[in-house]
C-alpha cells in the first residue's frame, strides 16, 4: 500500500509538473528581419521594425540581418532563411514570375505580402565636375549601378534602358553598394552613382556634404518607356540634398514587407499587428518611414497577402 501511495504521489507530481511546464515549453517566436546595406534606408527601418515587433511580441527573439537587399532577401526568404523581409515591388514581381535575368532561377511561389510600405526613388547623382546634367550626358562616363542583380541594379537596367543606354555605353561600370560608390565619387574615381533608396538616404547626403553634386532628371516620358506599372513618375523635392535648389523629375518604385507562406497565420498576424500598433517607432527611424501608413498597407501587392496579414487588415476594415 505504501509503495502504491509513493507511486501515485510521484505520478501526480510529474503530471502537475508537465501541466505547469506547458506554457514555458512553447517554442519561442523567432523573427529574423532581412534588410539591406547599413548605409541604405532598409537597415535603420529594419532595426525600428525589430523594436516595434519586440514591443508587440514580448519574449520573441529578434534579429536584424544586413543583406544586399531585394533579390537576396527574396531568395533567402523563399528558402526559409528569414521571417520578414524588405523588397522593391518590381523585384517582388520578378521573383513571383521566376525572371531568371533578374536573379530568380525559378518562380518563388512561397512569397507572401505583409504590407506595402513606402516608395524608393531611383536617384541618379553625378559629381558637378563630371559635366553631367542629363541622361544623355551619362554616355562615356564612369558609373556605379549597385550590387549585381540587386534591386538597385535591376532598377538601373530598367531606367537606363528606357533612356536608350546600355552598360557598354559607359567607360566604366562598377557594381557596388551605396557607401562604396560614394567613396569612389569622393575620390574622383567615379562620375555618377545610381541608388534606389528613400529620399534623404544617408549615402547621398554624405556625398552632397562632401562634393558638389547634380541630381540627374528622369523625365516622365522616359519613365513611360520602361513599360512596367511598378515604375511611377514623380519628383525629388527641392532641398532634399545640399545644393539641390529645384525639384527634380524622377522615378519611384514601391517597397513591401514580405514573408513566407509556410509561416503560421498566428505569427504573421502578431508581426503585422505589432508593426502597425507601434508605427510611431518606424516613423522615428528614417524620413522615408514617415510615408508608411496603415491605410495604404494592404494595397497593390504583386503577390498574395499572407492569411495572417489578411486577418489583421480585416479587423481594421481594410479588407473584405
Amino acid at each position: 500500500m505504501l509503495a502504491f501511495r509513493k507511486t501515485f504521489v510521484a505520478a501526480a507530481a510529474l503530471a502537475t509538473g508537465l501541466v505547469l511546464a506547458g506554457p514555458q515549453a512553447k517554442a519561442q517566436d523567432f523573427v529574423n528581419i532581412l534588410t539591406g546595406g547599413t548605409s541604405g534606408a532598409y537597415y535603420p527601418i529594419g532595426v525600428a521594425l525589430s523594436n516595434a515587433i519586440g514591443k508587440g511580441m514580448p519574449g520573441a527573439k529578434l534579429q536584424v540581418q544586413p543583406t544586399k537587399a531585394s533579390v537576396e532577401n527574396l531568395n533567402l526568404l523563399n528558402g526559409g532563411k528569414g521571417e520578414i523581409a524588405f523588397t522593391l515591388g518590381d523585384s517582388l514581381s520578378d521573383a513571383w514570375n521566376g525572371k531568371a535575368d533578374a536573379g530568380f532561377s525559378t518562380k518563388l511561389t512561397d512569397l507572401r505580402a505583409v504590407a506595402a510600405i513606402y516608395s524608393n526613388y531611383i536617384q541618379i547623382v553625378a559629381s558637378a565636375g563630371s559635366g553631367i546634367k542629363t541622361l544623355a550626358d551619362l554616355k562615356g562616363k564612369r558609373i556605379s549601378v549597385g550590387a549585381p542583380k540587386s534591386g538597385t541594379e535591376l532598377n538601373a537596367r530598367a531606367v537606363l534602358g528606357a533612356a536608350g543606354l546600355k552598360y557598354s555605353d559607359f567607360s566604366k561600370v562598377e557594381y557596388l553598394g551605396f557607401g562604396e560608390s560614394v567613396d569612389l565619387m569622393k575620390n574622383r574615381q567615379l562620375d555618377v552613382t545610381l541608388q534606389s533608396a528613400a529620399l534623404g538616404v544617408a549615402s547621398i547626403r554624405d556625398l552632397a556634404n562632401s562634393i558638389d553634386i547634380v541630381i540627374v532628371s528622369v523625365p516622365a516620358d522616359t519613365v513611360a518607356k520602361i513599360g512596367d506599372a511598378a515604375y511611377v513618375a514623380t519628383s525629388i523635392p527641392a532641398g532634399t540634398y545640399k545644393g539641390q535648389d529645384a525639384a527634380t523629375p524622377a522615378v519611384a518604385v514601391g517597397n513591401f514587407l514580405v514573408t513566407n507562406a509556410k509561416l503560421s497565420e498566428d505569427l504573421v498576424y502578431k508581426m503585422t499587428k505589432a508593426t502597425f500598433d507601434n508605427l510611431d517607432v518606424l516613423h522615428a527611424s528614417h524620413a522615408a518611414a514617415k510615408a508608411i501608413t496603415l491605410e495604404a498597407a494592404s494595397k497593390n501587392s504583386p503577390v498574395p497577402f499572407h492569411p495572417g496579414a489578411v486577418k489583421f487588415y480585416k479587423e481594421k476594415g481594410l479588407m473584405n
